[in-house]
């Protein structure tokens, strides 16, 4: 059992989950141990014992023959404990501490490992629970850090535990003072067990409500109707084709992994979207997903970069929208589309978008702000509030020209773009690191040039093509000095400076 959640961050050396080496892998590995050596078992004989493999038979059928089935099982019995040793002295030298400045964890038996991932670079933290480790009552947190690969990995703790030391190392990054901690409910194990697994993606013992409830319908309609999808149908329609006129069905075996991969794809990805939820709580914004093996993340604030709705053509018609966002941390974790965790809203109409962006940036929320969401979401251009291209830049974007624009709001730069794959886009000013403006020989004749806001690294790409050079010229000063007030008065790396702890 682990330490209460409480006694986690005392600053002093805690280890993880005792299931923890079999729940990495360890299962995993004996069981290929048992199927190579069952296939390989006479192969295996005529390598250590020669003589006795000239003689031909299975090993299996000489062992029970001459009566050595005590000796086998207790090199059976050797195998295993040296194998648990090993998982044993591995569990024993990984362990973790949690200060008011930083988590570190100790890893490695031969090659040791230090990793410290400091509180106030936190970037979001993951609680998942794969099926099998549910069933131990234990789960992985993943605490997310700005850069690349540097995200901390505790594998694994109670369940209970993991929630309660996700509030813990937030409230120590907020900068919120201590609270008493309540006490743990009681119940038992398996009383525990089906709780954790017909319990909500978030904390176990307080669960916000989702803002937003996943269509069944919905989301198969947008698989169908993705890009993947119809690039998938028209490689069956083109294998078809060759069939029929070259009656060759070699390409059959050409496309049989590719049918392979798409189904394994949309297969992980309908279970992963499954009882998808995204709430608000004092810490952030949590997202929750998964069927069987779930994950639930929770976003704090002032750690979302840029955030983009896009619309696929082939959504349109329905008025289906995606959300994504970029952030300072590289996740491992897949999200809810089984992409790398960066889609918020994996398929949603205008009412959804509306209301995952007034959670994310609460700088939007009112009437005015869902008014400039609608237009930029579904407005063909025009005189619509957005300051958009001019006429003379439908010589180079001719289908989306009316659309290219931006807004800035009290909070925000706000770029629209696209006729046909259409996006909009949302860089809060504390978050923009640098601001570019390019413009190419065509551009330069045609008195345009193209806008780009710089944020970490992700899927968006805040930019605006064809605009007008002096429009242009004057956004660049102006979202320049904003982006630099906003980041001196910045405040949310301390989210609750000064409150007490729920």
């Amino acid at each position: 059992m682990n330490p209460g959640a409480d006694q986690l961050i005392d600053g002093e050396w805690h280890r993880l989950h005792p299931a923890s080496p079999l729940l990495k892998g360890g299962i995993a590995f004996v069981a290929i141990f048992g199927v190579v050596v069952s296939n390989l078992r006479e192969q295996l004989l005529g390598v250590f014992v020669p003589r006795l493999a000239q003689r031909g038979g299975d090993p299996v059928d000489y062992i029970v023959g001459h009566g050595y089935i005590i000796q086998a099982l207790l090199v059976i019995l050797a195998v295993l404990l040296v194998l648990i040793g090993g998982f044993y002295v591995s569990w024993r030298m990984h362990t973790f501490r949690i200060t008011d400045e930083v988590v570190e964890v100790r890893s490695g038996v031969f090659i040791r490992n230090n990793r410290k991932a400091r509180l106030d670079r936190i970037q979001g933290i993951n609680i998942v629970r794969p099926l099998l480790a549910r069933v131990f009552g234990a789960a992985k947190l993943e605490i997310d850090q700005a850069g690349h690969d540097a995200s901390l990995h505790l594998s694994y703790l109670d369940t209970r535990a993991a929630d309660q030391l996700r509030k813990d190392i937030l409230r120590l990054a907020s900068g919120s003072r201590a609270a008493s901690a309540a006490p743990a409910t009681a119940g038992s194990l398996l009383d525990r067990r089906v709780e954790e697994f017909t319990a909500p993606h978030h904390d176990v013992d307080a669960a916000p409500e989702s803002i937003v409830k996943m269509h069944l319908g919905r989301l198969l309609g947008s698989m169908i109707l993705g890009t993947g999808s119809v690039i998938a149908l028209l490689l069956i329609a083109g294998a078809i084709t060759w069939i029929a006129v070259t009656g060759d069905l070699f390409i059959l075996f050409l496309a049989f992994p590719s049918v392979i991969g798409f189904g394994s794809y949309y297969v992980r990805r309908f279970t992963r979207s499954l009882r998808y939820s995204i709430s608000g709580t004092p810490d952030g914004v949590r997202v929750g997903w998964g069927l069987l093996s779930t994950t639930n993340e929770t976003l704090p604030p002032g750690r979302i970069h840029s955030v983009e709705v896009s619309q696929p053509l082939f959504w349109r018609p329905f008025g289906w929208w995606e959300v994504r966002v970029n952030r300072a941390a590289h996740s491992r974790t897949r999200g809810a589309d089984n992409q790398a965790n960066t889609t918020l809203l994996p398929v949603g109409n205008l009412a959804d978008v509306t209301k995952v962006l007034e959670l994310m940036l609460p700088e939007l929320v009112g009437a005015e702000s869902v008014s400039m969401i609608e237009r930029g979401l579904r407005s063909r251009g025009g005189d619509d509030g957005f300051e958009n291209s001019p006429l003379r830049a439908a010589w180079l974007r001719p289908l989306s020209w009316r659309r290219n624009g931006f807004l800035v709001t009290p909070g925000s730069f706000v770029l629209r773009r696209g006729g046909i794959w259409r996006s909009f886009t949302v860089v809060p000013k504390p978050r923009l690191q640098s601001v570019a403006i390019e413009q190419g020989p065509a551009l330069r004749m045609l008195r345009l040039a193209d806008l780009h806001l710089h944020t970490v690294h992700g899927p968006i790409r805040p930019h605006l093509d064809v605009v007008d050079v002096d429009v242009a010229v004057r956004l660049f000063g102006v979202v320049a000095a904003a982006a630099v007030t906003a980041g001196q008065a910045d405040t949310s790396h301390r989210w609750r400076a000064g409150e007490a702890a729920v």
